[in-house]
């Protein structure tokens, strides 16, 4: 299970706290998608959306996300930008670029500003989830 569990201070039991995840893409469709693939674990939550680099920036301080799922080209502010801009502010937030580009520099771009991963959004169906696994369980 996804979800860190927490003592209680006051009542000595044990809670769990879900996965909080923000969601960055240019694209509503996909943004919407990928909420209704999260939606089916009940172990995240999908705290927010942002459509682009410098929304997910504002939104990521308000919202404090332990991971977000970056899109990597986006209109205004791209999701290498914000990434490097978020690890400044936030360096414990998580981020998994989940992009178009099957490419290798895009991949070597992604985790050289500070991503914990790349996926490729026609693999998300399949590897999203157990990548946010793996990312939540580095920890």
């Amino acid at each position: 299970m996804l979800a860190k569990e927490q003592v209680d201070r006051g009542q000595g039991t044990r809670l769990f706290e879900p996965m909080r995840v923000l969601v960055v893409d240019d694209n509503q469709t996909i943004r919407c998608a990928i909420r209704q693939l999260l939606q089916t674990q009940v172990d995240i939550e999908v705290i927010g959306e942002a459509s682009d680099g410098t929304d997910a920036i504002r939104k990521t301080q308000t919202f404090r996300p332990d991971v977000i799922l970056m899109d990597a080209a986006m209109p205004t502010m791209n999701g290498f930008d914000a990434v490097r801009q978020i690890k400044k502010e936030s360096p414990s937030t998580q981020v998994l670029m989940v992009s178009q580009f099957d490419s290798d520099a895009f991949t070597r771009e992604a985790l050289a500003v500070g991503a914990s991963g790349y996926i490729l959004k026609s693999n998300a169906s399949r590897q999203l989830i157990p990548a946010l696994r793996e990312m939540w369980g580095a920890d």
